[in-house]
């Protein structure tokens, strides 16, 4: 018998494959200067195109939006222009892939910002966290608040990411909410201090969220759309004083604007699997769509969480990188490739594309 993880899933009118999905991974190999995906995103995104939905490397919607060096973008013709390949690529293998939406907000340096500019965030407070500026980690830059009349400027700039998302071929989108991002720092109390309609109570601090999902579903059908969240993580520092509170509207926005699915860090990202079962089923009572599991799975827990129903689907992530075919490894059994930490990063060919298929290796062996 066929486990449910290894069945197709309907994701509006799509028909994904199976329900093992990519997660997003930010691994720095764009090219310096114009943010452009290239071949060899091309080939590795082509290699794991058996996920039941690929979901890109965070890609900033604008030039402000940047907070690591050699990371992509979607503003460009040029980029859209590269992305098509990719996305290209991805379908004639078969497969569905999703771009995600990124700003980063205050985690960033003003040494890759427009004219060095400082970052934006909903208020003037520095994170404690460090970025990569291409030589090195280094601390985020102080942001300065947005203005409230900056705004729909703002939203405009998710509008036109999407618009050029859809031209570039993708198949879905995912706005990205989570680890303590722009979306993220509206969302969070430690982070949002404002005074305005975007700060206070936890219906101000969800409007940008909202907004965005409004602006997005505009270009998109709605069931195309998905967002990630991270209820528990206090990725980026970022922290709320009632998670339960505020995700449980987050969520509630998502239900009423149809969406999808959403992306679920369950604990800490990249870290311990350290959320409440009972909170995080709690909270996915105000979803009804494709609930995506997030976190550290492993085959017999992602296994056990769709055949109980507590989730539709995983999102895997530091698997796929060291087996681009994941999704035929797990459901064979068949042993996992641990992928080279030190290749995560920046770099080239190595420790991106050069990981073998089980096929591969039986053909090698």
């Amino acid at each position: 018998m066929t486990e449910k993880l290894f069945s197709p899933i309907d994701l509006g009118d799509l028909t994904l494959p199976n329900r093992v999905f990519m997660s997003p991974l930010t691994r720095n190999r764009a090219s310096d200067g114009d943010n452009l995906p290239h071949e060899l995103h091309q080939h590795y995104y082509a290699q794991r195109a058996g996920a039941g939905l690929i979901i890109t490397e965070a890609t900033q919607i604008s030039a402000e939006g940047k907070g690591y060096a050699w990371t992509p973008g979607i503003h460009s013709d040029a980029q859209v222009a590269a992305w098509k390949k990719v996305t290209d690529a991805v379908h004639r293998k078969g497969g569905y892939i999703a771009m995600q939406l990124w700003h980063v907000g205050r985690i960033s340096h003003t040494s890759l910002q427009p004219d060095g500019q400082a970052p934006v965030a909903p208020s003037a407070i520095a994170a404690k966290a460090k970025t990569y500026d291409g030589d090195g980690f280094v601390d985020t830059s102080t942001p300065r608040a947005l203005e409230t009349d900056e705004m729909p400027r703002l939203i405009q700039d998710y509008r036109k990411a999407a618009e050029n998302a859809k031209k570039a071929g993708f198949d879905a989108v995912e706005i990205h909410a989570a680890n303590g991002y722009l979306i993220d720092q509206f969302l969070r109390d430690s982070s949002n201090k404002r005074t305005d309609q975007y700060g206070g109570s936890v219906d101000n601090r969800t409007r940008l969220l909202k907004e965005v999902i409004e602006t997005v579903t505009s270009i998109w059908e709605p069931k195309r759309v998905g967002v990630r969240f991270g209820p528990f993580s206090n990725a980026n520092d970022v922290s709320d004083s009632d998670p339960m509170a505020l995700f449980s509207k987050a969520y509630s926005i998502a239900e009423e604007a149809g969406l999808g699915f959403l992306d679920i860090i369950e604990g800490q990202t990249g870290g311990p699997r350290d959320a409440s079962d009972d909170k995080l089923a709690e909270l996915r009572k105000h979803f009804t769509g494709v609930y995506v599991a997030n976190n550290g799975f492993d085959r017999d827990l992602a296994i056990k969480r769709v055949e109980s129903g507590e989730a539709d689907a995983i999102a895997f992530g530091r698997p796929f990188i060291g087996n681009p075919d994941l999704p035929t490894r797990l459901e064979k059994d068949a042993p996992v490739n641990e992928s080279n930490q030190e290749t995560w990063y920046g770099g080239g060919a190595e420790g991106y594309t050069d990981y073998p298929t089980l096929q591969e290796e039986k053909a090698s062996a």
